[in-house]
């Protein structure tokens, strides 16, 4: 079973390159974010001719994210992170494909730090924690997946040195991340890549794709009910030199 997750910041704007890569690197489930499209926008029949059931939970403009499964219909399970009704920012989904509990999430970006989207982005994570935990505690087969907006140490960034006032490597936000890996949950790509230098964003600005000045911020997060079934992880890193391609590369990995 292979489960991808890729942010395509702007589903439509980038649909020729999402159908591209889809029919490349054949995925059984995908979770995308950003899809920047109200529900009524998202192109649930091109991507259904590709192959794709799906779910989503989109937004004009902003956010948004998706569950694709290869030859099936995901089953929806929740939509939005529970902890603040009041919250209308698209950045969480559920679903259940082929045995899965699959969470699809976009973490707020934070910045500028400190001010109340920073203050945001932690109490999102707070909330996500606590989700989190009770996830971990029903035994069920779960992967968080998505955009995390987070470089958990100095080695998933490129020269961390000059993001140490970012949103992104807040010493609050990596705790935040590592409070999740204490609960339990498995990080698939460092598990299997604990020492490599490996990257999922690079910018548009500063020549960053070619000089390899990028950040690792797109994770899964495996529950103990999974993580020993884990085979392989790998970024699809060539999908971000393609034209008119996200600012991100599609991750994925390989259950048995």
């Amino acid at each position: 079973m292979k489960i991808a997750t890729y942010n395509v910041n702007g589903v439509n704007g980038r649909l020729a390159v999402l159908l591209r890569w889809l029919e490349e690197a054949q995925p059984d489930v995908v979770c995308l974010q950003e899809l920047k499209a109200p529900d009524e926008k998202f192109p649930e029949q091109a991507i259904r001719e590709a192959g794709y059931g799906a779910v989503w939970h989109g937004q004009k403009s902003w956010n948004g994210v998706a569950i694709l499964a290869r030859g099936c219909d995901p089953v929806e399970t929740r939509r939005g992170l529970p902890g603040d009704p009041a919250d209308v920012q698209s950045r969480y989904i559920e679903a259940a494909v082929n045995g899965i509990l699959i969470a699809c999430l976009y973490v707020p970006n934070g910045n500028p730090r400190p001010g109340p989207k920073f203050d945001y982005k932690l109490a999102w994570y707070d909330r996500l924690h606590a989700h989190a935990s009770e996830l971990i505690a029903s035994k069920m087969p779960v992967i968080l997946a998505g955009d995390f907006n987070v470089m958990p140490t100095g080695k998933d960034v490129y020269k961390p040195e000059r993001w140490l006032d970012d949103a992104l490597f807040a010493p609050e936000v990596r705790a935040a991340y590592a409070s999740l890996l204490e609960q339990g949950w498995t990080d698939a790509v460092r598990a299997l890549h604990p020492d490599e230098t490996i990257y999922t964003f690079w910018d548009y600005f500063r020549n960053a794709y070619p000089r390899n000045a990028g950040l690792r911020i797109d994770h899964f997060l495996l529950s103990p009910e999974v993580s020993p079934r884990l085979r392989e992880a790998r970024v699809e890193t060539h999908v971000r030199g393609w034209e008119k391609t996200s600012d991100h590369a599609p991750v994925w990995i390989r259950l048995s």
